[in-house]
């Protein structure tokens, strides 16, 4: 039990680093949480700070979801007789909830998109690909990333239900099915917002031509 609430901590500690905080106030001389919509999130570092800060943003914490869920598969090929699959499922958890609620900075963070695009395709690269598509092109259509991200999230457990292999460590449908389920909830929870302002016709678009 002790290597499962490890794994959780670690994950939680790392996913409580927040790139967008420590890089607008690096590029630009602010906490991008006192700018626009004070998410501390890619979008938010896009608006406020620039493409630059937004991509490096970005990259950083889709690659706290992918460290996270190495982690735990490190730590069950180190320690015999665990649950592997459970230890990548408390790290994928774990480290969005530190992205939300980073205990480094006031616990406010981010709506945990990246994070999880992180954790989606460490956990089955197959279904984080799709994901990852299918909300491109609906933040392509719409021009909001809000609905892209939320329908994602909504698509990853349905996609889990049919789709049972290439996860990164073999497991039942089911408990793969509850993580997922988790994940979404979250994902649609930081979003509650946005999903008031989509219905309201209020939604904030992004602009590709700038």
């Amino acid at each position: 039990m002790a290597t499962y609430i490890i794994v959780a901590i670690v994950a939680y500690l790392l996913g409580s680093i927040s790139f967008s905080v420590i890089i607008s106030k690096k590029m630009a001389g602010f906490d991008v949480r006192e700018k626009g919509s004070g998410n501390a999130g890619t979008t938010n570092v896009l608006r406020a700070v620039g493409k630059k800060a937004a991509i490096i943003t970005l990259i950083c914490d889709i690659l706290k979801g992918v460290i996270a869920i190495l982690i735990a598969v490190l730590a069950g090929k180190v320690i015999k007789d665990l649950d592997n699959s459970l230890l990548v499922q408390f790290a994928g958890v774990f480290v969005i909830l530190g992205h939300t609620f980073p205990v480094f900075f006031k616990f406010k963070g981010g709506k945990g998109v990246a994070t999880s695009l992180g954790v989606l395709l460490m956990t089955n690269w197959q279904i984080g690909l799709i994901c990852l598509v299918f909300a491109i092109i609906l933040i392509v259509l719409t021009r909001m990333v809000s609905v892209g991200s939320i329908a994602a999230a909504i698509l990853f457990p349905v996609l889990v239900i049919f789709i049972g292999q290439n996860y990164i460590v073999p497991a039942s449908n089911f408990s793969y099915v509850i993580y997922s389920v988790i994940i979404a909830i979250f994902v649609i929870f930081n979003h509650r917002e946005n999903v008031k302002r989509i219905f309201n016709g209020t939604e904030n678009k992004i602009s590709f031509k700038k």
